[in-house]
Parts: C-alpha cells; structure tokens; sequence
C-alpha cells in the first residue's frame, strides 16, 4: 500500500468512515496479530487484544502525525494495549531474588537461530510474567528500568524474569534439536528438515522480531 492511498484510508477513519476502517483494519490484520501474539497464550487471545488495539486506533488517530510511519504508531498502540491485558490478567505475584537478579547478565538470548514461527510458539510457551518482559526487553528494546516501569515492578525483578526466559527458552531449543535429531536417525538416511533450524541464518534477537524501535 503506497502513502497516498495509506493516507486517504486515514482521513476517511478520522471521518469514522466504516469502509476506510475496514480496509485499514485488514491492511494491518497480520502487522497487528503478529505483536499481539508475542505477549498473548493463542490466537483467540491475541485476537481480543488486537480488536481492542484497533478500536484506540479508530478513537485516536485524528491524533495522527501524517508525516510520521504509520505502522510504528500502530505498533506502539498494540505494544500498549498487550500489556494492559498483561496487567488486567496478572493472577501470579512477583516473587524473585532481587540480590541474585542484580548479578544477571544482560547477554544474547543464545548462540543459535532460529525459525520465527518457532521461536514465537516456543515465548507463548512461557510464563506470562516472563514472557511479557522477555519481549519488551530483547525485542522492543526497552531497558529494564524503563521495563519496570511500565509493569511497576523493580529492575531487578526484570532482570530476573529475562534470565528464567531465556533458560526456559534454551531448554525448549535443545530439546527440538534433539528431537529433530532423534527423528532424522530414525529416517535412514532421508532428507529431513529441523523443526528449529539451529544454524539456518534468520533472526537476531538483538535486531527485530517484526517491530525493533517502535518505542522511540
């Protein structure tokens, strides 16, 4: 979709127009449930939270900077809205270790690659606490004093559900490695492809998972 008619979509929704709001909506359908999906369990989930992000959307874009990317003020609306319904959903307390938090380090996720389809079923795989800010620290980029405050917990805290993510995580890719291993053995000698692709070249954690930058 090209600016100009990126933009008329946007005047006519400041205008409520429900043909231009339907269009935008399905223009950004898999833009915005990708997001949603990183910090929701499934996709019924991720739908209701994404509904509710294009609903700010539809209120607030007369709030819209013309000159500025549209898809990095949408993002940042589905970002927001996702950890509201972290907040509003929260049924476990933080408990953790702040002395032993502060000693963690801030290293990459792991030595490997991996497949993003992969990947993203293995973080909705994890707690939410620690799914919520393993996505708000090594994809969004957020620090984690800024981490802690959008949460209301301490730095430390943060820090130490990054570090449990990412454990759970290298637990989860060790063992579909050894899986797809195990079955590629079994299959004398045909071809087989990896569920996790450990050496394919794909994602950098510390570059984008769909949306790096959207904070700014």
């Amino acid at each position: 979709m090209g600016d100009e008619e990126l933009h008329q979509l946007i005047r006519g929704c400041i205008k409520q127009d429900r043909r231009c709001q339907k269009m935008l909506y399905k223009a950004f359908y898999s833009f915005s449930m990708g997001i949603c999906l990183r910090y929701t369990n499934n996709r019924e989930e991720a739908a209701e939270v994404m509904n509710q992000g294009f609903f700010k959307v539809f209120t607030k874009i007369e709030h819209f900077d013309m000159e500025r990317p549209f898809k990095a003020w949408l993002g940042k609306i589905m970002m927001n809205v996702s950890i509201d319904y972290y907040r509003a959903n929260l049924k476990m307390a933080y408990s953790e270790d702040l002395d032993k938090a502060e000693n963690i380090s801030d290293g990459n996720l792991v030595d490997k690659n991996l497949n993003y389809n992969d990947l993203l079923a293995m973080v909705q795989q994890l707690p939410q606490a620690y799914r919520t800010v393993f996505n708000l620290f090594a994809i969004e980029g957020y620090s984690h004093e800024e981490i802690g405050n959008m949460l209301n917990i301490n730095p430390g805290t943060s820090k130490s559900n990054l570090h449990k993510a990412r454990q759970k995580l290298k637990q989860m890719i060790l063992k579909a490695e050894s899986s797809a291993n195990s079955t590629k053995n079994n299959n004398d000698g045909m071809n087989y492809t990896q569920v996790v692709a450990i050496n394919a070249p794909t994602i950098n954690m510390q570059g984008v998972f769909l949306n790096k930058g959207f904070k700014g």
